[in-house]
């Protein structure tokens, strides 16, 4: 049989919580007359008594309590629905990696809170070997990823930012890394140690070092950190570095900038209903990207 109407429904199961037709209409703004009719129409469908009548009295028959028990817990059943659709409406799961969150989503977070009640930005900054996100099993409702922007079946993406790797250093260590980069103490950020190799392809050079010593770390961030304390030559993003070459904590021996072809997106499952607060952060994001340099740093040369 097809469903009774909702407000046929909602009418009864209100009359029958308070016992009073006039007082569920005092509580769902409508007449008691049209409580009665919508009653009346539920007891013409099913072919039983909902309510014994009793001149102006009226009392739930044994159907009736039947009937307003299970409805009371369909009821339940959609407000959780309704409020827990509400709640995420207005905030937001979004995973990003490390070296990112600390050298620039922090900050732009920050604003964001600044400019906007909601939504509500609930970060997870994690490692991750290769970035990737299964929305299906983590609990995230976005992410910022580093990749060429194939994350997977079931996602979707929009670029933010280019990765452009470059060798740092302390600026003590810049005229030895000059000189004789094969006598420093190469610093790996990846344990592949594939960023040292890509910007040295990128730039048409050979070794010289051995790549194959030399401190590893885990993320950028790291390699930064030791690079930043003199213990050695790193690669760092250039993006995500800038605030520390610019602070003169980090020096560049080398003026090549190599494109890497990946970038970080900006990452959602591609069955999501619309979001106004996925849109709001994204457009927020776009309007907040670090920016390549076109002066302070001289020299610099871009590789693509």
């Amino acid at each position: 049989m097809s469903l009774p109407p909702l407000y046929a429904l909602r009418a009864f199961a209100c009359a029958a919580q308070y016992g009073s037709f006039s007082q569920a209409a005092t509580v769902l703004h409508v007449t008691p007359g049209a409580i009665s009719r919508h009653i009346r129409t539920l007891e013409m469908l099913f072919g039983c008594e909902l309510f014994i009548r009793r001149g102006p009295k009226v009392e739930v028959s044994a159907a009736g309590h039947v009937l307003a028990t299970q409805l009371q817990s369909g009821f339940d059943s959609l407000e959780r629905a309704c409020a827990a659709f509400s709640q995420q409406s207005k905030n937001l799961r979004l995973k990003a990696p490390s070296t990112l969150t600390m050298r620039w989503l922090l900050d732009v977070l920050q604003a964001f809170r600044e400019k906007n009640s909601t939504p509500e930005v609930a970060i997870s900054s994690v490692w991750m070997a290769t970035d990737s996100v299964d929305f299906s099993r983590e609990p995230f409702d976005c992410a910022i990823l580093l990749g060429n922007g194939d994350f997977g079946p079931g996602t979707e993406s929009r670029l933010l930012f280019k990765e452009w790797l470059i060798p740092v250093c302390s600026p003590a260590l810049k005229p030895q890394a000059q000189q004789d980069l094969a006598s420093c103490e190469l610093i790996h950020p990846t344990a592949d140690r594939r960023d040292w190799q890509r910007w040295l392809r990128g730039v048409g050079l050979t070794p010289g070092a051995n790549l194959w010593q030399g401190k590893v770390f885990d993320t950028l961030e790291q390699g930064n950190m030791a690079a930043i304390s003199g213990h050695g030559i790193s690669v760092g993003d250039l993006l995500l570095s800038l605030n520390a070459l610019r602070d003169g904590l980090l020096a560049l021996p080398f003026p090549q900038a190599v494109a890497t072809g990946d970038g970080y997106y900006f990452v959602w499952p591609a069955n999501a209903t619309f979001s106004a607060a996925r849109d709001t952060l994204l457009s927020w994001l776009r309007d907040h990207l670090p920016a390549l340099p076109t002066t302070g740093i001289d020299g610099l040369i871009l590789m693509k």
